[in-house]
């Protein structure tokens, strides 16, 4: 074709024209561009002659989306959209949001990657493997958009509660850079997705003739980290100081990483901090139902990984602000872990766990551990299903006149126990969180709508924060001021029916929150680098891309 790899100089710039601006997901509007546009575009026989607007285009994405019959399918075809036209994705992801999160993210993202090698059909986001050590700066140079603001990268070690996925984990930060321009507004150019792939140790996915990515064990140690460091300098450097979000690292990785990178680079890591936050911020809400205060809760982990140690972490700095000490607040707060109740006497601990290893009775069961420490709040972070038992519930339920049970693993099949069973074992009395979507119960004639403990609440704001204020790093006072503007965004109403977030309809205006907040803390600690303006609130929403067409002309 002639117009192949040409472009056209407009009014409003120089463009592809012809299948290269089709083909550009970026640019491409479909049926939507204008009789002129096509004129001046070189897509004149290119597009069925009549021109949509884009609500008749999203009548049509939805017909489409409705004769699906799997949420597997409906993943592809969501995937398949923003292939195709990414404004038109996200103003069907914002139009549809509560029904689109979890069919682009968790759960249902942690089933696409398991087939990843089986439903792959165009390569988004960069995957930078063991085989380009030394050379790692010049793939990323391969990147088409420059401007990158916020990467989300993962090595697929430990992939929701599934486990080591290898490459397969792609689908991970493909779809938590989704959530920050849908929830938050950041500008689909200005994110890269990036897989690590070390290789696996994964025997099932190393003998899958469809598994697409290097057929070889993990690397680790002294190369593992050398490898690492080279990706985390050549982004840094080539990117200029973007956001870099570690994402789905184990245990063994994701502390050690984020205490070496945190002073060095503005990088968080979302399965630590972020899920602290809004994990903060649901305990926050449900003292305003319980009356207790923070810094009396006692507080009973199940799993004792990353999740949960970030959450008692940033827990602890709240309980500090209310006047504790911190061997005050860190002695509110118990691990059982894979092997029962984390007690000082116990040998070969992880780091991450020891400041919460507390003189006491080693007691082997979680059950034997609520009735022992008599706590206020139990979280659910093990990726184990149903080990909130009945027998759990009820006990919280004696304990407690409103138990506080957040059941916050993911996917939903891991969760540890379910809104049915939370609100049905303690007569209603239960104030409940999951880290997946349930639907809304109803006890005894009242409607209750279990809470979403999603971490889309706090990272994409917190990445809006961090980058609309040039923040050099990310610290833990953001996320615990973050956790407090989430919660003061809860309604009379939502807590009426025991919700303790507010309804995802309201995405964007938490998310701009969220960000003010973020960017607060950075303004006072001398952290940002772009100056203040004068309303941040107000600023963070003028921000924020909203999927609408242009003109090109």
């Amino acid at each position: 074709m002639e117009h192949h790899n040409k472009k056209a100089r407009t009014g409003k710039g120089e463009f592809p024209t012809g299948v290269d601006l089709l083909h550009d997901p970026t640019l491409n509007k479909g049926t939507a561009f204008t009789e002129e546009e096509r004129a001046a575009l070189g897509l004149r026989g290119l597009l069925p002659p009549r021109v949509c607007s884009q609500d008749v285009q999203i009548q049509r994405v939805m017909a489409n989306y409705k004769k699906k019959s799997t949420d597997l399918e409906r993943f592809i075809h969501m995937v398949s959209l923003q292939d195709r036209n990414e404004t038109l994705f996200y103003r069907f992801v914002l139009d549809n949001l509560e029904e689109m999160m979890p069919i682009i993210y968790t759960p249902v993202v942690g089933l696409a990657c398991q087939q990843f090698g089986q439903i792959f059909r165009r390569s988004r986001g960069l995957f930078v493997t063991a085989k380009d050590r030394g050379q790692v700066k010049q793939v990323l140079q391969n990147w088409p958009q420059k401007d990158i603001r916020i990467i989300v990268v993962t090595d697929g070690q430990r992939i929701l509660g599934l486990g080591d996925l290898g490459a397969n984990g792609m689908g991970i930060p493909i779809g938590k850079l989704s959530l920050y321009t849908a929830c938050a507004g950041i500008n689909p150019c200005h994110n890269l997705p990036v897989t690590l792939d070390v290789g696996t140790n994964n025997e099932e996915l190393l003998n899958d003739p469809l598994y697409l990515g290097l057929r070889q064990p993990r690397m680790e140690g002294e190369a593992y980290d050398s490898f690492v460091d080279e990706f985390v300098t050549a982004a840094n450097d080539l990117f200029s100081h973007p956001l870099i979000q570690f994402e789905d690292f184990a245990n063994q990785n994701s502390f050690r990483l984020l205490r070496k990178y945190r002073d060095e680079i503005c990088t968080f890591n979302d399965d630590i901090q972020g899920t602290a936050g809004v994990i903060l911020a649901g305990i926050y809400t449900a003292l305003k139902l319980t009356g207790g205060k923070l810094k009396d809760q006692k507080i009973l982990f199940l799993g004792g990984g990353s999740a949960g140690v970030g959450i008692a972490d940033l827990i602890v700095m709240a309980m500090r602000e209310e006047g504790l000490t911190e061997p005050e607040a860190r002695r509110r707060h118990w691990l059982v872990d894979s092997k029962g109740l984390v007690v000082k006497s116990r040998d070969n601990l992880q780091p991450h766990k020891i400041p919460y290893a507390h003189e006491g009775e080693f007691l082997s069961d979680f059950l034997t551990a609520v009735n022992k420490l008599k706590p206020t709040i139990i979280i659910g972070v093990s990726g184990q299903p149903n080990t909130f038992t009945r027998e759990v519930v009820e006990a919280m339920g004696r304990i407690n006149e409103r138990p506080v049970i957040f059941a916050l693993s993911n996917p939903t099949s891991k969760a540890e126990c379910t809104a049915v069973e939370a609100y049905t074992w303690t007569n209603g009395r239960a104030i409940f969180a999951s880290g997946s979507p349930f639907d809304p119960v109803t006890l005894g004639g009242k409607r209750f709508v279990p809470g979403q403990g999603n971490n889309a609440y706090i990272f994409p704001g917190v990445g809006l924060g961090l980058t609309a204020c040039g923040a050099k790093h990310a610290i833990e006072e953001m996320f615990a001021a973050s956790a407090k503007a989430l919660a003061g965004l809860v309604l009379p109403g939502d807590l009426e029916t025991g919700c303790i977030y507010p309804p995802l309809t309201k995405i964007r205006e938490v998310s701009a929150a969220v960000a003010a907040a973020v960017a607060e803390v950075a303004y006072q600690r001398d952290l940002a680098t772009r100056p203040r303006p004068e309303n941040i609130l107000a600023f963070m929403k003028s921000t924020q891309y909203q999927p609408t067409y242009g003109s090109y002309l």
